[in-house]
């Protein structure tokens, strides 16, 4: 989350994953994927730059967390082990000549 100022000068926090656009005519206005708007007094270079810092700030975070072998522990998920390859999985449900396709439920 990135803190920003609303015009009348209080705080509010917003995820950055969410913001559509963002636009400076001249108020800084932020379009989320909703379609929500939120006026800012930051500049929009100023927005930018803090969303950059999360990003950053999210990639430094997670390179420090051990590799783990339980997953029900924090962690970054071991790397896989080659196997070969795998069969293709369908994207559509089998053909009902498949002597195997069950109606799914």
């Amino acid at each position: 989350m990135i803190i920003l100022t609303r015009l009348n000068g209080t705080a509010f926090a917003i995820n950055p994953d969410l913001v559509e656009r963002m636009h400076a005519t001249p108020d800084t206005t932020l379009i989320l994927v909703d379609g929500s708007k939120h006026v800012v007094a930051e500049a929009l270079d100023v927005v930018l730059d803090r969303i950059i810092d999360f990003r950053a700030a999210v990639v430094s975070r997670a390179r420090d967390l051990p590799i783990t072998t339980d997953r029900t522990q924090f962690g970054l998920v071991p790397p896989a082990v080659a196997t070969g390859p795998s069969a293709p999985v369908p994207l559509r449900p089998r053909q009902k000549e498949d002597p195997t396709w069950t109606p799914q439920r």
